[in-house]
């Protein structure tokens, strides 16, 4: 079974946006990833967020296994978004007549779920508090990379 990494719209936008300060990184973690055998996978939800302000054609999907939100997503989602609203002390009233639930929630269940994602790839710093709030009460099984690091800082390997 390949590893593959989930990559959140924030990536998508960086990626693509030559004048942003970590399109570069963007890039060399997309070139890693494809030249590791590393499958790159996208949810829906980031290809819906991504739309707000971009257009589907502009993003790589050629690249990219693409995720739909599914009935297991929604359930995992659910147990993740209580206790993010624990972890930021949101009472269960001001949740009523329905809460919403946060992307990141929704994401991180999607990557919780499947089987082969080693990691969740972002430049989100509020995913990462919302990562470590998760962490805090269950152990996720995948991994951050926050993409402010250079690939071979994170992956330990010389940049030629």
């Amino acid at each position: 079974m390949n590893n593959s990494v989930l990559l959140d719209t924030s990536f998508f936008i960086r990626l693509l946006n030559e004048d942003d300060k970590l399109h570069e990184n963007a890039i060399d973690y997309f070139k890693y990833f494809l030249e590791h055998s590393i499958e790159l996978k996208v949810s829906t939800i980031s290809i819906a967020e991504y739309c707000v302000l971009g257009k589907i054609d502009e993003l790589p999907l050629r690249n990219i296994q693409i995720i739909p939100f599914n009935l297991d997503h929604a359930k995992v989602t659910g147990e993740f978004a209580e206790i993010i609203f624990q972890q930021n002390k949101i009472s269960r009233d001001s949740l009523m007549p329905r809460a919403i639930i946060p992307n990141d929630s929704k994401l991180f269940a999607v990557a919780h779920s499947d089987k082969t994602i080693t990691h969740f790839v972002t430049s989100d710093k509020r995913s990462i508090k919302t990562y470590n709030k998760l962490s805090s009460k269950i152990t996720p099984k995948f991994e951050l990379i926050f993409i402010d690091k250079p690939f071979n800082e994170v992956f330990g390997v010389l940049n030629f």
